[in-house]
């Protein structure tokens, strides 16, 4: 393995696991509220966090086609979980919020205003590297040049992510196929690889570096460096599910009548748990909520999903009215239809979708089955 480089000790130091709380502290005396993992109603999700005491220490987790549960796992570690359901859209793109009013005043005129969220400034500590990737994808979308979403906008102006490089993938994992993971690679303002007594904090921003300056850290050994690298390589040999390689636009939109689309929908609820807690999902819809006054009314966004019936609605009837159309338009749009949109793929290998969908069908397989495991440029 590699010694450390010069840039790495500059940028680069040890938080003992008992100085944990001191990040904490930083954080809020610059200003930040903190999110963080934690244990409630098992599983593990992200809440406010006040003290390191509420991670989830000795917690791992188990996870495959359609389950999910925790575990005890090693007492001094808070990280050694592959991922909960959630990941960081709930943060930036809310489920439901308002986006402006209508006021009728005595005289019946009508009055619009938009409706700007109030967003304190929001530190998140464990961030994985596919959320990173995610949220890269998500900015995509809603921070266009030209059409930026002033929602999300403002409460990604204000969000400070700590990553945690993941060192035990879940069997639903794919990351290491994608490209995105489980080492962070870039998105974080601080990353930490976790140890059995302690923090390498690495600094990945100017922001991240404020927080960084803030803590009182040791060198870190060459021991410590090699026990990181370590970790990350065991995670990606750890992970079977792969997805085929490149652009997948071709061999999905070519076999648009492939039997499998058939298959798959005699299995599919429809119930859209796959789109809830994909991370890079972002279908929507808009909905009018008048006021018990007769007077007022607010137009609200909410989290849609292409399994809804609703979603193609067009001029009176659902353009995709069954389960194997849905199913369809889903993936050969995650796996195709992005390149063309943003250049990538818009799956991270996060698994979630295997794990919570009730009836456990894996992404990995219906597209392995359907572009017959081969390579496309």
């Amino acid at each position: 393995m590699e010694t450390i480089s010069k840039a790495r000790e500059e940028n680069a130091g040890f938080l003992a696991r008992k100085h944990l709380a001191t990040l904490l502290e930083a954080g809020r005396a610059l200003g930040y509220r903190w999110q963080g993992p934690q244990l409630r109603d098992g599983a593990i999700v992200i809440a406010p966090l006040e003290e390191p005491t509420a991670l989830p220490w000795g917690t791992g987790d188990r996870q495959a086609a359609g389950e999910y549960r925790t575990r005890p796992g090693d007492p001094r570690r808070a990280f050694a979980w592959a991922n909960g359901p959630q990941a960081l859209k709930p943060l930036v793109f809310a489920p439901r919020e308002t986006l402006w009013r209508v006021k009728r005043d005595a005289q019946g005129r009508l009055a619009f205003a938009a409706e700007t969220p109030l967003v304190p400034r929001t530190a998140v500590l464990g961030v994985r590297a596919c959320d990173l990737a995610a949220l890269e994808l998500q900015d995509r979308h809603f921070l266009a040049p030209g059409r930026e979403d002033p929602h999300y906008a403002e409460r990604r102006r204000g969000l400070l992510l700590v990553a945690v490089n993941c060192t035990h993938p879940a069997a639903t994992c794919f990351c290491a196929s994608t490209g995105d993971g489980p080492a962070a690679e870039s998105g974080y303002d601080l990353r930490l690889d976790e140890l059995d007594d302690g923090y390498i904090v690495q600094v990945g921003s100017q922001a991240g570096l404020a927080l960084f300056e803030q803590l009182t850290l040791q060198p870190v050994s060459e021991a410590q460096w090699q026990a990181a690298a370590s970790a990350t390589e065991q995670a990606v040999a750890a992970q079977h599910r792969v997805l085929p390689p490149g652009n997948l636009s071709g061999p999905l939109f070519d076999n648009l009548d492939h039997p499998r689309w058939e298959a798959v929908a005699e299995r599919c609820l429809s119930c859209g748990n796959c789109t809830s807690v994909c991370p890079t999902c972002f279908c929507h819809r808009q909905d009018a909520a008048p006021g018990l006054d007769g007077a007022s009314s607010d137009q609200q966004r909410s989290w849609d999903s292409c399994f809804s019936e609703g979603h193609s609605f067009v001029h009176g009837r659902s353009l995709r009215h069954d389960t194997r159309t849905r199913y369809r338009q889903w993936l050969t749009h995650k796996l195709g239809g992005w390149h063309a949109q943003y250049g990538r793929s818009g799956c991270v290998g996060c698994g979630r979708c295997i794990a919570w969908c009730p009836v456990g069908i894996d992404i990995t397989e219906e597209a392995q089955a359907i572009c017959a495991g081969g390579e496309h440029e």
